[in-house]
């Protein structure tokens, strides 16, 4: 006798079984929980930020939050005291809550509301993120004049990353979230880890002004990074190292997390003797030799690409040189065990 199991229904070329479906569908059948899944398809937002634009209490959102979360529906992520909730990327719940989402009329009298509360909340942050950005701003623009300008590098780093499409992006220490501004567009998703909530914040300002939303940000420590091994087949770590006591380290982590052939982008200094840098800007290490970042490289498997410095026109004692080195994870695509997604 043939053994029987649980019909199938397919949601955007996924199938899941009737059960699974069942359940998404209860967790998003009410009137809060689809308001939730609206704004949540427009930003990440934390419990308090929902509270506000939804009128309701926190006990109650955080009741809704949960069973999303339970239902694979959305996921949730930590940032220091603050969690942040967005719309699941992965599986059938994503599917499912992006497929229903499509059929919500955007002029609908309530979710119109919504988005009118939403754009308050991002405004705040807006205009926190421009306080700390002038605070600060004094530092980054003294460290930016001493080398080449920004926008030479910049087209150093696209030139030497390429515009083809890129599966999974992960920039770490993100700051202002500028190289995901930059290839986001390029990745079906991103995702930019920083220690800093301010620059997070700052960061989830410039990436929502860009209307990007395919990209996460998150909290996260650079030796033990919160994502899964073997995900991404692009890391940028751009002006990162210098702040570090284990820079290598940092790249051992980095290299884990690549996927078979997939690519490290590093942007830093190379060696100057600037001190106030260490002393006033928290510079721990003044500079990276070419030969250092190599011999990081073999020692975490991977195969250096490419090699280039960009000094500035008229060299002075007191200007930098900025480096970059591009390498490759050593193994083989097809090393790589296929995903579920892949092999359907």
């Amino acid at each position: 006798m043939p053994s029987l199991s649980a019909p199938t229904i397919s949601v955007q070329n996924q199938a899941a079984p009737l059960r699974d479906i069942l359940a998404i569908l209860e967790a998003a059948g009410e009137i809060t929980r689809l308001r939730l899944l609206a704004l949540l398809a427009e930003a990440e937002l934390t419990v308090s930020e929902l509270v506000t634009i939804l009128g309701q209490s926190q006990p109650r959102i955080s009741r809704h939050l949960r069973l999303l979360v339970e239902a694979g529906v959305i996921e949730r992520h930590r940032e220091g005291a603050w969690a942040f909730f967005f719309l699941a990327t992965t599986g059938e719940g994503a599917a499912l809550a992006r497929h229903i989402i499509t059929h919500i009329r955007l002029d609908d009298e309530i979710l119109t509301a919504d988005r009118s509360r939403l754009a308050a909340v991002r405004q705040a942050r807006a205009d926190q993120a421009a306080r700390y950005f002038a605070e600060h701003a004094p530092n980054w623009n003294r460290i930016r004049s001493l080398h080449i300008a920004e926008n030479i590098v910049e087209d150093a780093i696209r030139s030497a990353i390429g515009a083809a499409p890129i599966h999974a992006l992960l920039d770490l220490g993100t700051g202002t979230g500028r190289m995901l501004e930059m290839f986001a567009p390029l990745a079906l998703r991103a995702i930019g880890i920083d220690q800093s909530p301010a620059m997070l914040n700052m960061a989830r300002t410039h990436i929502e002004r860009a209307g990007l939303r395919n990209v996460q940000l998150r909290q996260g420590d650079l030796y033990a990074l919160p994502v899964e091994r073997d995900g991404y087949d692009l890391v940028i770590i751009h002006q990162v190292l210098h702040y570090l006591d284990d820079p290598a380290r940092a790249i051992r982590e980095a290299a884990r997390v690549l996927r078979p052939g997939g690519r490290l982008l590093i942007i830093d200094f190379a060696p100057h003797s600037l001190e106030f840098l260490r002393e006033h800007h928290a510079h721990r290490r003044l500079g990276f030799a070419r030969s250092e970042i190599e011999h990081i490289l073999r020692d975490a498997q991977l195969n250096m690409i490419t090699q280039q410095d960009l000094a500035p026109i008229h060299s002075h004692a007191d200007h930098l040189t900025v480096s970059l080195w591009l390498a490759r994870d050593q193994r083989l695509m097809s090393d790589a065990p296929l995903s579920t997604q892949e092999v359907a």
